[in-house]
């Protein structure tokens, strides 16, 4: 899932965001700038959305999979 350039951009070079993964209590980011790429943990209301927009969004897709939420 891309994050919103508004909400959050890589901490190394201001790039776009995508997450990868996520547990209870955090969230696995990677830079989509093939240059830089950094890969690193972030909370999961790191990008000041009380973990409406990204975590419950996330949360909700794997349960509808079929999938128990981590």
């Amino acid at each position: 899932m891309r994050v919103n350039p508004k909400d959050g951009v890589c901490r190394s070079c201001k790039g776009p965001l995508d997450i990868l993964d996520f547990d209870d209590c955090s969230m696995n980011v990677q830079c989509a700038n093939d240059a830089c790429g950094d890969n690193y943990d972030v909370e999961t209301d790191a990008f000041g959305d009380g973990c409406v927009t990204y975590y419950f969004q996330l949360v909700a897709e794997r349960m509808h999979q079929g999938h128990d939420a981590d």
